[in-house]
C-alpha cells in the first residue's frame, strides 16, 4: 500500500460545519433583496454552476471566522505529519474554496465549482479519478453526494453524516471511518430558538389587563396568542441569523450563537423555521381571521425586517417599535376587543426608546471592544450620544401620553378611583431614567425587555404600576 496516498477533504458539512452556499445567498438577500429574482433568473439559465458563481461574485466570505471542525483540522495535520499531499475538492464555488485554502495553508491543491461546472457527485468523482486514478486517494465527506466519491476512494472517512448516509457507506466500505456527529444538542436547539425571548410576546396579555376581561375563553384565547407569537418568533430569529452569520461571528458574544458557531446544522434549522412559521399561522387561523391577519403581517414585517429593513438607519427602529406593538394589536384581536388609541400611542413611544437602547447597547459594546462599525446597521460609533437622546425623549413622550391619558374622559368613566393613575407617572419615570442610566453604565444586557424581566428593581416597578392601575379600577 502506497502510505502517500493523497487525502481529498470535502469542505461545506466536513472542513466547515456550515454550508457556504446557503450562507452566501442569505447574505446576498439580506444586502439586496432585489437580486432575488436575478438568482433565479441565474439558476434556470445556468443550474447550481451558475448560481453559486453569481453569488460568489456580489458575496465575499470571511475564512478566518468560519466554524472548522477541529477533528478534520487533526485529521489533515497527520496525513501532512506522514507526509501526504492533501487536497480540498468542493461543491463550492473555486472562489470560496481558494479562499479556505489560502487562509488555512495546509493544502496542496485545490478543487472547486465554476460558473459552467457545478463540482459535486459524479462529477467531483471523476474529476479525483482522473487526479488521482480509481482507489488512488482517499476521501472525507459528509453526505449522501459524497457516496459516488467514497465508491472511488481508497479509505473512507465520513463525518457529522446521517444514519441513511452511513448505513449506504457501510454498503461501499465495510471500514469506513465514521466520525460520530458533534453538535451542540437539545441546548444549542434551545438557544437557536431563544425561548427567553418569548417573554416579548406577553404583550398580547397587555388587553386582556386593560380590557379586565378574566374569563376561560379570554384567558385560553390570549394564551394560544401567546403560544403562536412564540412560534412566529422563533422562525424568524432563525432566519435572522443565518442572514447575520458572518457578522455574528465577528461579534465578542454573538459569534456563539448556534448558526454562526455551527452547533445547529444550516438545513434542518431552516426547516425547522418553515415549520414553526407554518404551525403559527395555522394556529392564527383557529384563532381568529383578524388574528390571523395580524400574525401574517407580524411575520412579513419580522423578515423585511431581518432581510433589508435593519439597515436603515432609524426605519428600523420604528420598525421594531411596530413589532412590539403589533403583539398588543395581536392580544386584543384574539379576545376581539377594541384596542385603546392612547395604549397604541403610549406602546410606540415607549417601545421607540427601549429599541434605540438597545442600538445605544450595541454601539456602546463596539466602543468597548475596539471593534470597527457595524456592518449590518447603519449607525456608526459616533452616533451613540445622539441615539442616547432620541431613547430619552422617545421614553420620557410615552409618559407624557400616559399623563394625557389619566387627565382623559375615558379614564374617568372606566376607573373608580383615577387620581391614583398619577403615581404611575413616577414610576415610569424612574423605570425610563434607571434603563438609561444602566445601558450607559454597560450593565444592561443586549435586550432592554429581557434585562427588564431579570432585573428586581423593573419587576418591582412593574408590580407596583400594576397594584396602582387594579386599586384605582
Amino acid at each position: 500500500m502506497d502510505d502517500k496516498v493523497p487525502l481529498v477533504v470535502d469542505l461545506d458539512g466536513t472542513l466547515i460545519k456550515s454550508d457556504l452556499l446557503v450562507e452566501s445567498g442569505f447574505a446576498h438577500l439580506g444586502a439586496d433583496l432585489s437580486q432575488a429574482f436575478l438568482l433565479f433568473s441565474a439558476l434556470r439559465s445556468g443550474g447550481k454552476a451558475r448560481l453559486k458563481a453569481e453569488i460568489a461574485n456580489a458575496i465575499e466570505i470571511d475564512a478566518a471566522h468560519l466554524p472548522y471542525d477541529a477533528r478534520v483540522i487533526e485529521l489533515i495535520e497527520q496525513a501532512r505529519a506522514e507526509d501526504r499531499p492533501v487536497f480540498l475538492a468542493s461543491a463550492s464555488n473555486e472562489r470560496y474554496v481558494r479562499a479556505v485554502a489560502e487562509h488555512l495553508g495546509l493544502f496542496d491543491g485545490w478543487y472547486g465549482s465554476t460558473a459552467i461546472a457545478n463540482l459535486t457527485s459524479k462529477s467531483k468523482t471523476d474529476l479525483l479519478v482522473r487526479a488521482f486514478g480509481v482507489k488512488g486517494f482517499d476521501y472525507i465527506g459528509n453526505d449522501s453526494a459524497d457516496l459516488p466519491v467514497w465508491s472511488a476512494a481508497r479509505n473512507c472517512i465520513a463525518i457529522t453524516s446521517s444514519a441513511s448516509v452511513r448505513r449506504k457507506l457501510s454498503v461501499i466500505d465495510g471500514d469506513a471511518l465514521v466520525m460520530d456527529r458533534r453538535t451542540g444538542g437539545m441546548a444549542a436547539w434551545m438557544k437557536l430558538l431563544r425561548p427567553h425571548q418569548w417573554a416579548k410576546n406577553a404583550l398580547v396579555f397587555v388587553p386582556l389587563l386593560t380590557a379586565h376581561l378574566f374569563n376561560f375563553w379570554s384567558i385560553l384565547f390570549s394564551v394560544a396568542a401567546f403560544i403562536a407569537f412564540s412560534a412566529a418568533a422563533s422562525s424568524v430569529y432563525i432566519i435572522n441569523d443565518l442572514v447575520d452569520i458572518e457578522a455574528d461571528r465577528k461579534h465578542p458574544s454573538k459569534k456563539w450563537r448556534p448558526l454562526a458557531a455551527g452547533t445547529v446544522p444550516i438545513f434542518p434549522a431552516i426547516m425547522v423555521a418553515l415549520l414553526l412559521a407554518f404551525c403559527a399561522l395555522a394556529a392564527g387561523l383557529v384563532i381568529g381571521t383578524s388574528f390571523f391577519v395580524v400574525l401574517a403581517a407580524y411575520l412579513i414585517f419580522t423578515t423585511a425586517y431581518s432581510f433589508f429593513l435593519k439597515r436603515k438607519m432609524m426605519i428600523d427602529i420604528i420598525v421594531l417599535a411596530l413589532l412590539y406593538t403589533i403583539r398588543v394589536i395581536g392580544g386584543a384581536e384574539a379576545i376581539s376587543v377594541e384596542i385603546s388609541e392612547w395604549l397604541l400611542a403610549f406602546s410606540m413611544f415607549i417601545f421607540t426608546s427601549l429599541a434605540l437602547i438597545k442600538r445605544y447597547i450595541e454601539l456602546a459594546t463596539r466602543i468597548d471592544a475596539g471593534l470597527p462599525e457595524l456592518s449590518n446597521r447603519n449607525y456608526r460609533k459616533g452616533d451613540l450620544d445622539i441615539v442616547a437622546m432620541l431613547a430619552a425623549a422617545a421614553g420620557f413622550n410615552a409618559v407624557t401620553v400616559f399623563a394625557l391619558f389619566v387627565s382623559s374622559d375615558t379614564v374617568r368613566q372606566t376607573y373608580r378611583h383615577p387620581q391614583g393613575l398619577w403615581l404611575v407617572c413616577p414610576l415610569l419615570m424612574y423605570w425610563i431614567g434607571r434603563a438609561l442610566m444602566m445601558a450607559h453604565r454597560r450593565l444592561m444586557h443586549h435586550d432592554p425587555i429581557i434585562f427588564a424581566l431579570k432585573d428586581w428593581n423593573s419587576l418591582a416597578t412593574f408590580g407596583l404600576i400594576g397594584l396602582i392601575m387594579l386599586l384605582s379600577f
